[in-house]
């Protein structure tokens, strides 16, 4: 079933997990995202939809994009109720997320339609893993990283301990689609003149 109202043009379905730093999604992604010119919706995975809510950020992400943050999925009869995006990110990725992604493992609202889109490939995904130097000296992490890869996916890694690196997802999606016209112009952009 399609979304029920028409569809906006410049729609980025952004999916997340419980990491440190994924209650600054709505400041560091989403307001800039929105000043952009697109139309953000937010699917969280079940702890990260907990994270979110106890700091208030899940009401904050829905008044801010004008869609509920979803976290589970809808009965095979209700309606569509974020239309189809036009690109994926996925911050902060957790190495949970990251295997699930790499391995197409569509357990939960938020990675669901991530694998759906890195096996179509109609659709750039742009991940920001977000883990632990355990984890990502896991024998299994730079294979998972490689198998997104050469999928096609966008994987925007930042500097070990230094916290989710918001500017470089912003500019790999700036990068992929430049704000819409109108919007006004990314901080640090060089300006005509």
């Amino acid at each position: 079933m399609r979304h029920p109202s028409p569809a906006p043009a410049r729609v980025l379905g952004l999916a997340c997990s419980a990491a440190g730093g994924v209650t600054d999604l709505r400041a560091r992604l989403v307001e800039p995202l929105l000043a952009d010119g697109w139309t953000v919706v937010v699917s969280a995975t079940p702890t990260a939809a907990a994270w979110l809510a106890d700091a208030g950020e899940d009401r904050r992400l829905a008044a801010a994009t004008g869609s509920a943050v979803r976290s589970t999925s809808r009965l095979p009869h209700q309606p569509r109720p974020h239309p189809d995006p036009l690109c994926w990110v996925v911050a902060p990725a957790t190495a949970g997320t990251v295997a699930k992604l790499a391995l197409g493992i569509a357990d939960n609202q938020a990675v669901t339609p991530v694998c759906e889109a890195i096996g179509a490939r109609r659709v750039p995904v742009v991940v920001h893993p977000r883990a632990s130097t355990g984890f990502t000296a896991h024998p299994a992490w730079a294979g998972h990283l490689a198998v997104l890869r050469s999928a096609g996916v966008r994987v925007v890694e930042g500097e070990p301990g230094a916290g989710i690196a918001w500017d470089a997802v912003l500019r790999e999606v700036r990068a992929l689609a430049p704000p819409a016209p109108g919007a006004p112009p990314a901080p640090g952009a060089a300006s005509a003149g």
